[in-house]
């Protein structure tokens, strides 16, 4: 089961998929800049905060293994 879902959730993005990146990092810009953020609730933005201290934490390990 664990590699059945590897192969789709570890694979690289296709060049398809690009159009669709841009787009959303775009929009993540565009709603940063307009103050969006603002309206979120207390729980949206705790969960967003443990998404991106989860990416920072991963983000430290991966470095202190490639330091090895």
């Amino acid at each position: 089961i664990f590699l059945k879902y590897a192969k789709v959730e570890l694979a690289p993005p296709k060049l398809s998929d690009i159009p669709q990146i841009r787009a959303g990092i775009a929009k993540l810009l565009s709603s940063a800049k307009s103050g969006a953020w603002k309206q979120q609730t207390v729980k949206q933005a705790t969960l967003n905060t443990l998404v991106g201290a989860e990416v920072i934490f991963w983000f430290y390990i991966g470095e202190c293994i490639g330091k090895r």
